[in-house]
């Protein structure tokens, strides 16, 4: 319920692996989050720190990842944030950020990308009630001339009044 939900933008920095288990499909990959800023002294953009977290995806999001996800590729993701520390004996304490992914894409403000439906689901309808009842026409109508449009235009003469 008090989870902690992150939107980053990054690239894409290994190569996603996909894994399928009892539970249902997963992937896995790391992502380059680095924060820019304007170097007055030089006048340009520079890179500032990067940090990297461990994206997680599960079921049909995980299928999609593997087939549309590459190294480099600009992406947004947008999950749960994770924050983990853990001791193993003769090392030191060590932290990892991971997300679990709900939601992920590629940058559009950095490239361009074609959606396409997965095949094995285009036919399926995304919920119960997709089928109960038809899409709304989202389009405005053109007005049209007629005796509605001439009234509401002022008429050349004023109105006597008596």
């Amino acid at each position: 319920m008090n989870e902690t939900i992150v939107c980053v933008v990054g690239n894409v920095a290994t190569q996603p692996v996909y894994r399928e288990s009892a539970a249902g499909p997963s992937a896995r990959f790391r992502l380059a989050v680095t924060a820019r800023y304007w170097d007055r002294e030089k006048s340009l953009w520079a890179d500032g720190h990067t940090n990297f977290f461990t994206v997680w995806a599960n079921r049909q999001l995980a299928a999609n990842v593997a087939a549309s996800v590459e190294v480099g590729q600009p992406v947004v993701v947008q999950g749960r944030l994770k924050v983990r520390t853990e001791v193993r004996e003769g090392q030191q304490q060590w932290a990892s950020a991971d997300i679990d992914a709900v939601s992920i894409g590629h940058d559009l403000a950095r490239g361009t990308a074609v959606f396409r439906r997965d095949p094995a689901r285009a036919g399926k309808p995304e919920t119960p009630s997709a089928t109960a009842r038809p899409e709304p026409n989202w389009e405005t109508p053109r007005p049209t001339e007629g005796p509605a449009d001439e009234a509401a235009q002022p008429s050349p003469e004023p109105a006597a009044v008596t």
